[in-house]
């Protein structure tokens, strides 16, 4: 038994856990140092064993960390210079593309500025053939002359991708060896290492993306690592992925592309968490933040991972608009609507909220830093629905004045009152928010109808309920902890790995050797990986799969299997998993085409770690605290305002009502009633 940490940098603010020998939690949050992601990261380690009375050197257990620091490197677009190597012929690969518009009407239609410039990407005169046969090989001299051009542009990194390399990655490591005996100190990422996969626009994107955040976060996990060391704390931390899982420091410094959506998906593993333990086969994750807002399926209590997604969209919720990245993530739909969310008015005179947020710096008008725009966060303030006084347990005031004059301005320049404009925020934000989780779940098959609503991050407990009523949700469940949910997943996931493997071929027609060395490759990877975080190999747990698609489509369907693929060799068994999962997704199959198999997966995971935090209930009902009016339920009587801390086991809460705690606050409307539960969940149910 021993002491764990975890800390998850968001947007706005960094969630610190720190989880006892027996179980139980002490959280804390602090607003997130953008220009020094690392002080706000030690800033939170300090106030949680503070608050514990814990020293750092009894922080034996693992300690585990999810950050931003690669999604703010490829917004803010400050990544030090860096080159793309590409085979001669291709080197307009970035700005090509796939050819495809993301919005065919749109004649004026914008895409983002390519990660590395046309001036920083040089041709290489070398051909590997579709399937693997190297036609030319790489002449050094070409790659020496090619280093002193490198060096001349100062380039800190250089991404490499030539055609085919997925099938057979000599050239890459050839060209990799010639530059690193010339410059040393350049990183250097090869697309066959990072995304060993078919399509090269993606590919080319995905290893680009690499190269270019590598130089920013091996640096930041070094000097986490040695800050960690100096304070005394004696494990190397761990690195939440977006896959869903943890690994070593180096692992990920490696492959920082891993690790975009690291904190998100903890919070999806903690929403699985709670499914298990509630036995919910099915629920929809609801993680609202400072920043965005996050919606994820949990189907048989796992949540959906894909092969690909997209960063840095030009717009929001336009597929196609940003650069895409062909690694294992959670999947998940991110929505522009979070506390710090900017509300204004259009063009056109209509209120409209994000996707522009005020973020931690300067943040909400109500934060008392600068900030002048009216955010959700502001709006909520207005409503009454959060204690300028109780935020962070009124270690950080609030000031209502300044949120009042915010929404004011808006409100003028709407003609409404500055009530009405408060609550058009809160209905637009749920509106926003409802309807992104729809089209998430339709795209995938689902019926979202009924499915309960998990309600996490600061401000998701705040509008859980007016998205769930729109979701025609049968329960909103609040649990423990809520406000910092996305830090507790990253102690409930076990050390992981997902790769994958391209070989296109038909199913009817493998060879069964190329299969089994694809997937003993990606065995020895992952099995150093996962030794290298500190797993005992006997214990590793093994998962294998495979996209798969009809033959002459463009697009494939991923599946997993029971057993592994090379033991049964098993064609027709593939088949009929891909058909059952094609028919779920698409309502058809067209048995009579050809299936072929477009990559192979594997999933690497170390042990569960069981972890049952206590819940400490009050031992009898605990009264109201107080009323206050809001103003969005104009014709309900005064809500009583709860302390989550004094609540018993079985108490029932009639809306309206506010349970208010340190870091967040639950908004129970009128009509609804909330009831706590034996691990500590709120859950709020529509009253008949």
């Amino acid at each position: 038994m021993s002491y764990s940490l975890a800390i998850d940098i968001g947007g706005t603010f960094t969630d610190a856990v720190l989880r006892g020998p027996d179980g139980s939690l002490v959280v804390d949050k602090t607003l997130t140092t953008h220009q020094d992601l690392l002080e706000g990261f030690f800033r939170g380690v300090d106030l949680v064993l503070g608050k514990a009375g814990v020293s750092p050197g009894e922080v034996d257990g693992v300690v585990v960390h999810a950050t931003t620091v690669v999604t703010n490197a490829l917004i803010e677009r400050k990544g030090s210079p860096t080159a793309l190597v590409i085979t001669k012929g291709f080197a307009d690969v970035l700005a090509i593309r796939n050819e495809h518009r993301y919005d065919m009407y749109d004649p004026q239609i914008e895409f983002a500025e390519t990660l590395i410039p046309r001036a920083l990407t040089f041709e290489v005169d070398e051909r590997v053939l579709a399937d693997g046969q190297v036609l030319k090989g790489v002449d050094p001299e070409e790659i020496r002359a090619l280093a002193r051009r490198l060096k001349a542009e100062g380039v800190v990194s250089v991404a490499v991708c030539l055609i085919n390399a997925f099938r057979n990655g000599a050239n890459e490591h050839a060209v990799a060896a010639a530059l690193q005996r010339e410059l040393p100190d350049v990183y250097i990422s090869l697309s066959s290492s990072v995304a060993p996969q078919i399509r090269e626009y993606p590919r080319a994107s995905t290893t680009a993306i690499n190269a270019y955040t590598t130089p920013i976060t091996e640096p930041y996990l070094r000097g986490l690592k040695a800050g960690l060391e100096k304070a005394g704390v004696g494990n190397r931390p761990l690195i939440m992925l977006s896959s869903g899982g943890v690994i070593g420091a180096e692992v990920a410094g490696r492959n920082p592309v891993r690790m975009i959506e690291s904190g998100p998906a903890a919070g999806a593993l903690a929403a699985a968490y709670y499914a298990e333990r509630l036995g919910l086969d099915r629920l929809l994750s609801f993680d609202m933040g400072g920043t965005t807002a996050k919606a994820c399926l949990i189907e048989e209590r796992k949540p959906l991972v894909t092969g690909s997604f997209e960063v840095d969209r030009m717009y929001r919720f336009a597929e196609g608009s940003g650069m895409p990245l062909t690694i294992p993530s959670i999947d998940m739909i991110e929505i522009g609507a979070g506390g710090g969310s900017i509300a204004s008015v259009d063009s056109l005179g209509l209120l409209k909220v994000g996707p522009r947020s005020a973020g931690s710096e300067p943040g909400p008008a109500c934060y008392g830093r600068g900030g002048t725009e009216p955010t959700v966060t502001d709006a909520d303030l207005v409503l009454g629905l959060l204690d300028a006084d109780n935020f962070l347990g009124g270690e950080m005031p609030l000031d209502r004045k300044a949120a009042e004059a915010a929404v004011e301005r808006v409100a003028v320049q709407l003609g409404a009152s500055r009530d009405q404009t408060a609550a058009g925020v809160f209905r637009i934000v749920a509106e926003t928010m409802a309807g992104a989780a729809r089209a998430h779940a339709t795209d995938r098959g689902v019926d979202h109808r009924g499915l309960p609503l998990l309600a996490f991050g600061g401000a998701g407990p705040v509008h859980a309920c007016a998205v769930g009523e729109l979701l025609q949700s049968t329960a909103v469940i609040f649990p423990p902890q809520a406000s910092v949910l996305s830090a507790f997943g990253s102690l409930v996931t076990p050390v992981r790995l997902d790769l994958v493997r391209s070989a296109l071929t038909r199913l009817d027609s493998l060879d069964w050797s190329e299969v089994g060395r694809l997937i003993g490759e990606m065995e020895e990877e992952a099995r150093i990986a996962l030794v290298e975080a500190g797993t005992d190999p006997s214990t590793i747990r093994w998962s294998f799969g495979a996209d798969l698609r009809y033959a002459g489509q463009q697009n494939e369907v991923g599946v997993f299997f029971d057993q592994d693929p090379r033991r049964g060799r098993d064609a027709e068994a593939i088949r009929a998993v891909f058909e059952a999962a094609y028919f779920a997704q698409y309502g058809v199959n067209p048995s009579h085409v050809p299936v072929e198999v477009v990559s192979w997966r594997l999933t690497a995971r170390g042990p569960e770690d069981v972890l049952e935090a206590p819940h400490r209930a009050a031992t009898s009902p605990g009264p109201a605290k107080g009323e206050r009016r809001i103003p969005l339920w104009p014709d309900a009587p005064m809500a009583r305002l709860y302390n989550r801390s004094d609540l018993a086991v079985g108490q029932s809460i009639e809306g309206p009502a506010l349970v208010e705690e340190r870091e967040t606050t639950i908004v129970i409307p009128p009509g609804w009633t909330g009831v706590v539960d034996g691990i500590g969940c709120i859950t709020a149910r529509r009253r008949s």
